[in-house]
């Protein structure tokens, strides 16, 4: 069960070549989607596999078959929040208090997930579907808070009714195939479309409507243009990069470009922005603290550096690891090691020589020690995907370790001191950039020339040194501007981006002249970079310069009105509006986040100061109250007094 707190442009085109059905003959002038059901009657053994497995599970309708909580005409009580489940009829209902306050019953109008935890799905208006956080414990066979937090009153954002529960705008598209929201600004509503619910096998093969033309007569048919060989949008056999990346578009934290699912085939950077490794959601070292959904770390690992991809480890149908405990590591990891990565040292590492820790017992699993597990949503537990090796030497930096995660009486200087011991000679104790990290937390520009030597580090992980400059922030002197501006030809869109981010801090003329080549970038995510990065510029009107720049200006305000219905991205368009001094259209975006989520301060904050600044006392005045209101006794809101 995984929720993002986390596209198309042809979905009515797609949804009208499904109603043409599959007759023979019929020209697919866009791909289509068929549903899975469509599939099994060729791949029945993929679909056996599948069939029963958490992404098929992941988003079902409510019945006997899908619905495990006991719904038996129960209470569970949390913080003051009562909530009954009950039956009437066939019909599953949760009876809680609503965005009014009011208690009524809510019809169970869908289920999300089947393991380690179940959601249950709730529509208080129509055109809104909201995860309900009481939700059911599998294993335990009981209910719990999802959040174990003070539960949120009604008119809170986090309350169950608020924006960041809408199931349509945080959870859904990685939990459908063929997903889009359509939401719709004035009424604050949605009106999704999708092929079906629940992860298909279109959600990463493509659409199958051309597949099954070409199936049915291979030796005649040719596939359209643009379509693989068997007449599917993507080939994720190809290339480590393909598989990897087109499972990191649910797994993995990220700001979408799209509406919904991209296609499959896609390139990732396409569609989205992926998150860098920021204070609150990663350590300083790169290991997990929020839940990013294991694709920002694997990219950290020499794993993903060696050509390793995830179903290397996971069988992609049953999304099961293809074999049990250390068993799975040493298909490569052993005297024999792979001939697909010849760099494995051959040796025994499934053994106390290695692990130190009895055989068989939890120390002496290799995900113990080279994957820390963090649990989420009260239960999940999830690993780290980078892979590394114990450092409890940076426990300076405030990185966790390992060791002291199961041996939690002792210090991280003991389990330092007992590795030295071990391993005298290990290769793993110098330089790391979490010291640089943790220390640029606090004074970035302090730490402003290692940054930098981070972000040059010719054969670091793309996020990692993306992240430096991300911490940078902005360059402060020509010569750290010469330096980010020759990582603007990277190899890595996520560094070419993070370099034209820092570059703000120059003066538009020159900023323009730097940037410029990155206007026409094959990435959309660095074309956006860009356009972010010179929204005060000025261009010569009718020129190829001013072409390039209207054109990344375009994906980018189409990006942000995709994703308008985050409180998050108003802020967005806000500071964007303040930034080109369009005043009112700064105000229309912030009183817009405040509707979303009362309680963002910030946002409250700017409508009663841009009130105040275009000479409308009274309107301040007015919104100060209603921020109080919904923020009572807030310092910040009370010093605008």
């Amino acid at each position: 069960m995984r929720c993002l707190t986390k596209a198309r442009p042809h979905i009515l085109a797609i949804a009208t070549l499904l109603e043409l059905g599959l007759g023979a003959g019929v020209m697919w002038a866009e791909p289509a989607y068929v549903g899975s059901s469509v599939c099994t009657e060729c791949h029945r053994q993929v679909d056996a596999a599948w069939h029963n497995s958490d992404h098929a599970k992941a988003w079902t309708l409510p019945d006997e078959t899908t619905v495990l909580g006991d719904f038996s005409d129960v209470t569970f009580t949390h913080g003051g929040q009562v909530t009954r489940f009950f039956r009437d009829g066939d019909a599953y209902m949760i009876e809680t208090a609503g965005a009014d306050g009011q208690r009524r019953a809510y019809q169970v109008v869908g289920v999300a997930g089947i393991d380690p935890l179940q959601q249950y799905l709730l529509s208080p208006q129509p055109g809104r579907t909201q995860a309900y956080d009481i939700a059911w414990d599998v294993a335990g066979k009981r209910w719990y808070p999802v959040f174990p937090d003070p539960v949120p009153p009604p008119g809170d954002g986090f309350h169950w009714t608020g924006t960041y529960k809408s199931w349509e705008s945080r959870c859904a598209e990685c939990h459908a195939t063929g997903y889009s929201r359509n939401y719709d600004p004035p009424t604050n509503s949605y009106a999704p479309k999708m092929t079906e619910i629940g992860v298909g096998c279109e959600a990463c093969h493509g659409p199958g409507a051309a597949h099954i033309a070409w199936a049915r007569d291979p030796m005649t048919r040719k596939p359209e243009d643009g379509l693989t060989p068997i007449g599917l949008t993507v080939d994720l056999g190809a290339s480590q990069e393909i598989e990897v990346m087109q499972c990191l578009t649910c797994h993995s934290r990220r700001e979408a470009m799209q509406d919904g699912n991209p296609m499959p085939g896609t390139d990732y950077h396409d569609a989205f922005s992926l998150t860098p490794l920021r204070e609150g959601i990663y350590h300083p070292d790169g290991q997990i603290l929020d839940e990013v959904f294991e694709g920002g770390s694997f990219l950290q690992s020499k794993m993903h550096a060696r050509g390793v991809r995830c179903s290397d480890c996971h069988d992609p149908h049953s999304a099961q690891l293809r074999a049990e405990g250390n068993a799975v590591c040493v298909q490569c990891h052993s005297p024999a090691g792979n001939p697909e990565f010849p760099s494995l040292p051959l040796k025994v590492y499934d053994s106390p020589d290695h692990h130190f820790h009895p055989q068989a017992s939890a120390g002496a699993q290799c995900v113990s020690c080279h994957m820390i597990e963090r649990t989420y949503m009260g239960i999940d537990t999830r690993r780290d995907h980078s892979f590394r090796v114990p450092r409890p030497d940076l426990a300076a930096t405030g990185s966790p370790d390992a060791c002291t995660d199961c041996h939690t009486d002792r210090s991280a200087e003991w389990a330092a001191s007992n590795l030295a011991s071990r391993v005298p000679d290990s290769l793993h104790r110098g330089p790391h950039f979490a010291t640089v990290f943790a220390a640029a937390r606090r004074d970035p520009q302090g730490q402003a020339q290692m940054l930098l030597e981070i972000a040059e580090w010719a054969d670091g992980p793309g996020v990692v040194r993306a992240s430096a400059l991300d911490l940078l922030g902005a360059v402060a002197d020509m010569a750290s501007a010469d330096r980010a501006t020759r990582l603007l030809g990277d190899r890595d869109p996520l560094v070419r981006s993070a370099a034209a981010s820092v570059l703000r801090s120059l003066p538009p003329e020159d900023r323009l002249a730097r940037l410029e080549p990155l206007l026409s970038d094959p990435r959309r995510t660095v074309r956006e970079a860009a356009a972010k990065a010179l929204i005060d510029a000025q261009v010569t009107l009718d020129t190829p310069q001013a072409t390039a720049l209207a054109a990344a200006r375009q994906e980018w305000s189409e990006a942000l009105r995709l994703r308008a219905d985050y409180p998050e991205t108003q802020l967005q368009m806000g500071g964007a509006a303040l930034q080109a001094r369009d005043f009112a259209a700064a105000l229309t975006a912030f009183e817009r986040a405040v509707t979303l989520d009362p309680q963002l301060v910030d946002a409250w904050s700017m409508v009663v100061r841009l009130h105040a600044a275009m000479g409308n006392t009274d309107a301040a005045q007015a919104a100060l109250a209603r921020a109080l209101t919904a923020n009572p006794g807030n310092s910040r809101l009370l010093s605008l007094q």
